[in-house]
Parts: C-alpha cells; structure tokens; sequence
C-alpha cells in the first residue's frame, strides 16, 4: 500500500500541477495582504477624518466612530432586513470587543492569516483542491493507463484506496503551505506578531441576534489553528466529492466542470433560494464552517456548526461509498 501510495504521490508531482498550485497561492496572498494593508488605511483615514482629525492610533475612538457609521446606516430606509440583521450582529460585536479590550482593527500576521482562509474557505480553497483531484482517476481512464494498473495483481478497492490516501496528503500539504506562506508574505505588511493576541469566539446568532452568553477569549494561534482544521475537514469533503466524479466521468474537462459549476451554484442557491429549507442540505452551503467560530450572519437560519459539520460528513462517506462501489463493478478493461 506503502508503494501504491508513494506512486500516487510521485505522478501528482510530476504533472507540475502542485506547484501550479502553490504558485497561485503565492501570488495570490500577496494581492490580498497589499489589498488589506491599503484597505486598514483607507478605514483608518475615513475614520478620523469622521471625528473631525487628520489621524488617530486611539483604536477606542475608531471603533466608537464605526458603531455610529453602522447605527447610522440602519436608519436608512433602503436597507432590506438581511442586511440590518447583518450590520446589528457587526456592531454588537464591535461593542464586545471594546466592552473587553480586545482590538478589532489591529492587523498583524497572524490576525491576516486567518482571515485569509475564513475568505478562502468557500470557494477558493475548494478550487485549487479540485485542481489536484479531479483528474486522479478521470485522467487516467482518458488515457488509458488505469488499465496498466488494474493488469496487476493489486485488488481494485486498494489501487483507489491509495490514490485517495494519496489525496488527503496533497489536501494537508496544500492547508499547511497556506498557512505557512500567509504568515509569511503578510509578515513583511503586518509584521510577524500577533499570535497570543485575544480573539473572541463563540458568537451566535440567533434570529437575527447575537448571543454572545457562550464566547471565549482565545489567543490568536489557537483561534487559527481552529481555523485552519476547519479548512482542512473542507478539503476534505470537497475532495471526496470531486474524487467520486472523477471516478464516475470518464473525461478530466467533464470532471472540473461538474464539480465547480457545482460549487458555483452554491452561492447563487444560498442567496435566491435561502427560504427553501432543502437548500441547507447541499454541500456547497455548509462549507462556510469558520462563520460560525467568528459569529458571522447566517445566510439560512436554523444552520449551527454540528449540522453543517453533520452534512458535509455524510456527503463525504456518500461519495467514498460511491466511488468504491462503482470503481470495483465497473468494467474499466473492455
């Protein structure tokens, strides 16, 4: 298993597509750390120049200054009812964080490097994880070398069990290289402190309020390490849903497309069709797991972090019973 594995691993490599992987993140963590470090600026400037000063560091005085912009906001009449629900949970939270002397608008390294997955987690994360694993059996049905391999005397079940153990490995690589280039690149923005500074999590929302009877303080490592574990139980699920298309499409072109208008669609059903109580049963609707450690406004009420965890769950050993189920009856040899 040792060697089937190993082989797997070895022929992701080769086809250059990791690097292609990590290349992206690269390229793409600098954009966003530049965009952050220039958006805390502008935030910073229009701020002060609201209190009537060309500048302040009293992060009190602009967190004060941005629950007045917020309550102002709520008194306009256009505003739908989501979006003030939205902005009463932002400010209430706002409130928490001075009522307990816990910066909201400090940026450092670590503070960026979480909010990077908890921005990525959705949809961009998923992206590059179908990059790697949408082809792993697909691929090599086009091509024909599924064939050299089913030729030796290696059961079916355990040629697919290495290519997805295969799989979990390349996820934890490319979890663990985002977090390690995210502290890094932003390090050189943000400075590279900022791990043992409090967060608050444990935020609810419930009807369109915030519970704050459960929240706790955490140092920011922590808080990024739950995080990051997040991301990676998302990978994991979106992996094993792409792995069982994989196995079930014969083409690599039809393979990405199934799974990401899929995940695509996600967005756009969460949005348009939030009343329909099915839609909370997709898979593309629960993978916005870290909101709930931040307390972020839920875009489909009666959501918690146990049944999305649950849906994800069970749509990760669907898809593995699938992909098993049809990869060892099918007849790859005709």
């Amino acid at each position: 298993m040792f060697k089937l594995i190993e082989n797997e691993v070895i022929k992701m490599i080769s086809k250059k597509r990791l690097m292609f992987v990590f290349a992206i993140l690269i390229v793409l963590i600098t954009i966003f750390a530049y965009g952050q470090n220039q958006s805390l600026a502008r935030t910073k400037a229009q701020l002060s120049q609201r209190m009537g000063v060309t500048a302040t560091d009293d992060w009190r005085k602009l967190a004060d200054q941005q629950i007045i912009d917020i309550k102002n906001r709520l008194d306009s009449p256009y505003m739908d009812e989501k979006s003030k629900s939205s902005s009463r949970v932002r400010m209430e939270q706002l409130q928490y964080n001075l009522d307990n002397n816990i910066n909201p608008l400090e940026q450092s390294a670590a503070k960026f490097t979480t909010i990077f997955m908890q921005q990525a987690i959705f949809l961009f994360l998923p992206l590059l994880i179908i990059m790697l694993s949408s082809d792993m059996v697909s691929g090599e049905s086009s091509s024909g070398t599924i064939k050299l391999l089913l030729v030796r005397n290696v059961p079916r079940w355990r040629i697919l069990l290495s290519k997805y153990l295969a799989l979990l490995i390349l996820e934890v690589l490319v979890v663990f290289v985002s977090f390690v280039l995210a502290a890094i690149v932003s390090g050189f923005f943000f400075g590279f402190g900022g791990w043992f500074a409090p967060v608050a999590t444990g935020f609810k929302v419930l009807a369109g309020q915030l519970d704050s009877t459960g929240v706790r303080n955490v140092p920011q490592w922590q808080y990024s390490l739950m995080v990051y574990s997040l991301a990676f139980f998302v990978a994991f699920v979106v992996g094993s849903i792409s792995f069982m298309i994989s196995v079930l499409v014969k083409s690599t072109a039809s393979s990405i497309g199934i799974i990401m208008s899929t995940l695509v669609a996600g967005n756009f059903i969460s949005f348009f069709l939030a009343d329909w109580k099915i839609t909370r049963y997709l898979f593309m609707v629960n993978l916005r797991l870290t909101d709930y450690l931040s307390g972020s406004f839920q875009p489909i009420e009666g959501m918690n972090m146990l049944f999305s965890v649950t849906v994800l769950l069970g749509w990760a050993i669907a898809s593995m019973i699938i992909s098993f189920v049809y990869f060892t009856k099918q007849d790859i040899l005709v």
